[in-house]
């Protein structure tokens, strides 16, 4: 009878390891993936400043073009290509930094191609209407690897808040993590002003 209650204590506590070294696996899987998943997104970031690196110096090309403009995004690109995170560091905090910088950047970029409007010899240049088109390609594999960012983490995070896996999160440090969130400023809709 002894016998039979220490052998029930055993396979209890072996089912409780199983449990904990499969709870805990699977919290390192998918901590893996929301790190692929940031990756992918910085690549497309870096994909994007290199772009406007080049586009930027097809610009100068174009002596009378507007130096401000040209130094807003070049300041613009190194701000935002300065801020690095590590999947480790997906704060709220963070991300805003992270998606301020980007913020700016989308801004300085825009007036740089709405100035391109002035400028006929400019727009029909071969270069600059790849780089544009490239630009646009890349913007829209941002917004995909911003979506499945925000996809792997909330998967992540509702692994890690769960019960009764919160309870192995919690011994071994697995911490939530924050989403790609819109800027304020993407809340309002535009102002477009036509000057005639």
């Amino acid at each position: 009878m002894k016998r039979l209650g220490t052998l029930g204590i055993v396979g209890l506590l072996l089912l409780f390891g199983m449990y904990g070294c499969n709870s805990y696996n699977g919290l390192v899987e998918k901590d893996n993936n929301v790190e692929k998943l940031w990756a992918n997104v910085q690549t497309q970031y870096q994909r994007r400043a290199d772009l406007i690196e080049n586009l930027v110096k097809t610009v100068q090309g174009a002596a009378d073009f507007e130096r401000g403009t040209l130094t807003d995004v070049i300041e613009a690109r190194s701000k935002a290509t300065s801020i690095q995170l590590t999947a480790d560091e997906l704060t709220p905090e963070n991300m805003q930094k992270f998606q301020a910088a980007q913020d700016q950047l989308s801004g300085a970029l825009s007036r740089l191609l709405v100035a391109v409007e002035r400028y006929p010899d400019l727009k029909a240049n071969q270069n600059f209407l790849e780089l544009q088109a490239q630009l646009e390609g890349t913007e829209n594999r941002i917004a995909v690897a911003r979506n499945d960012f925000n996809t792997g983490v909330g998967d992540y995070n509702l692994a890690v808040r769960t019960f009764p896996r919160n309870i192995m999160a919690n011994i071994f440090g697995f911490d939530k993590k924050a989403f790609f969130e819109a800027s304020a400023e993407a809340q309002n809709a535009p102002d477009v002003k036509f000057d005639f």
